[in-house]
């Protein structure tokens, strides 16, 4: 008695659209949204624009961070039919900051192929023309909107070697470099990508101390889409302490181990654990 074979399931494109320009996007791009049975899209009515430019008469249905199981059930269940899907987002990679993540995993877990359609990224463009170190990086997406959790991640990666790059809404890019000042310090790089690939695109670098200058100058510089890239902390295994930095540290060692203290030390100050933790012995 033969035993009937499993029907192929369909294929989930992961496709990046352009973030601004529309020449950026790519053929195998345009023929993958032409010929799925359907595209799920962050927001359909943003993406109609795209759609009709490149004549892509494919339905689209809504999928993005608020959907609900049951919209990403459906989307399974089409896939596992045999129906071709095509996920975007509003512009650039999905999953980069975007929704799409539940889609993908969910695909994943049930055996059904997930190709990715590769384009633009504002992260990478940035990263691109930065003109900052690239061999490592560390994206780190949306700050916190409230200045109290915003800092606490800032403080998080102060000691970070690698590139860090963020992105941030405009309405909060002066106060986000503000706090990048007064945790990083006045004197660390920082670039300033907005609007990348659109009429306006900028891309600026300079001290925090010069670009908070500069934006909180310049209206037009707190509008449009905006990546933040900030050099990676410099060395510290040799490194003096500040006088914050052994304020803190006898604060810790008032009521905690040496070791204790130096843990939470670095993960305040962005030293190393160990320098800290010789540095507080050698004050017994």
């Amino acid at each position: 008695m033969s035993t009937l074979a499993r029907a192929p399931t369909g294929t989930l494109y992961v496709v990046a659209t352009p973030i601004g320009n529309l020449d950026d996007m790519v053929p195998r791009a345009i023929q993958t949204l032409q010929t799925v049975a359907v595209i799920a899209a962050e927001d359909t009515r943003h993406s109609a624009r795209l759609l009709a430019h490149f004549d892509i008469k494919t339905p689209a249905i809504a999928y993005h961070d608020h959907s609900d199981e049951h919209r990403t059930e459906q989307l399974i269940a089409r896939l596992l039919a045999g129906e071709d899907v095509a996920l975007i987002s509003d512009a650039g990679t999905p999953l980069v900051s975007d929704p799409g993540y539940r889609l993908v995993r969910s695909a994943r877990q049930q055996g059904i192929r997930v190709v990715p359609i590769p384009g633009a990224c504002a992260m990478i463009a940035a990263l691109s023309a930065a003109g900052l170190a690239s061999d490592r990086f560390a994206f780190e997406g949306f700050l916190p909107a409230k200045q109290v959790a915003r800092t606490h991640q800032l403080e998080s990666v102060a000691g970070d070697a690698r590139t860090l790059i963020f992105y941030e809404a405009p309405h909060r890019i002066l106060e986000t470099l503000q706090d990048m000042e007064s945790v990083f310090g006045a004197e660390r790089e920082v670039v300033v990508a907005r609007e990348l690939t659109k009429t306006f695109e900028t891309i600026k670098g300079g001290s925090l101390a010069e670009m908070v200058a500069w934006v909180a100058a310049d209206s037009n510089q707190q509008r449009g889409e905006i990546v933040l890239l900030v050099q990676g902390a410099p060395k510290q295994e040799n490194a003096d302490l500040s006088p914050e930095q052994i304020r803190v540290m006898k604060v810790l060692l008032e009521d905690l181990p040496v070791k204790q203290a130096a843990a939470i030390g670095a993960k305040i100050t962005g030293l190393k654990k160990n320098f800290l933790y010789d540095w507080a012995l050698k004050q017994e």
